[in-house]
């Protein structure tokens, strides 16, 4: 047996890459800032950044940082988060977690989509490249996932105001 010979089963052993060479790629990734040295941010929908990559070569040949406008929306922030990615003919999205919404209308527009765990933008474009990101058949987050109308921490007003606020006013 040849040397070449015994090396054929190791390469079919390997996960293939997902970026074949010479065919560029655009993909959309959800992050906290506007370059690749951003973390990636886990909320699909309230991201205040999409950095929309293209990879030739298996190289990241153009980063552009999109902000994310649907961020501050009261409602809907999957949904039109999606139409600002899907505008940039992206073929894959890479979050931390997208609600079902916006899984339906990636899934609908054939865009794939890929779960990653936090950490830097170009860790994570690395990983894509060689193919050791799982594509999620599923949403990966609960449909409301964004912010309530009331500031953050007000919680959704289940007290129902049965103390009067009285508390301190009568310590002593």
């Amino acid at each position: 047996m040849n040397k070449s010979e015994q090396e054929e089963p190791e390469k079919q052993e390997e996960q293939e890459p997902v970026q074949e060479e010479k065919e560029p790629i655009k993909v959309a990734v959800s992050a906290t800032g506007q370059d690749i040295e951003s973390e990636i941010n886990a909320r699909f929908g309230r991201c205040p950044y999409f950095l929309i990559i293209e990879i030739e070569d298996k190289e990241i040949k153009e980063v552009k940082a999109i902000e994310n406008t649907a961020a501050a929306q009261a409602g809907g922030a999957g949904i039109t988060a999606t139409q600002i990615v899907a505008d940039q003919e992206v073929e894959a999205v890479i979050t931390t977690n997208i609600g079902p919404r916006a899984f339906d209308v990636f899934s609908q527009l054939g865009i794939k989509i890929y779960q990653a765990e936090q950490g830097k933008v170009k860790d994570v474009i690395a990983q894509f490249i060689e193919g050791e990101l799982k594509e999620v058949s599923v949403p990966t987050g609960p449909q409301h996932m964004g912010i309530s109308r009331f500031a953050p921490g007000m919680g959704s007003g289940r007290g129902r105001a049965q103390g009067g606020g009285m508390g301190r006013r009568f310590q002593q």
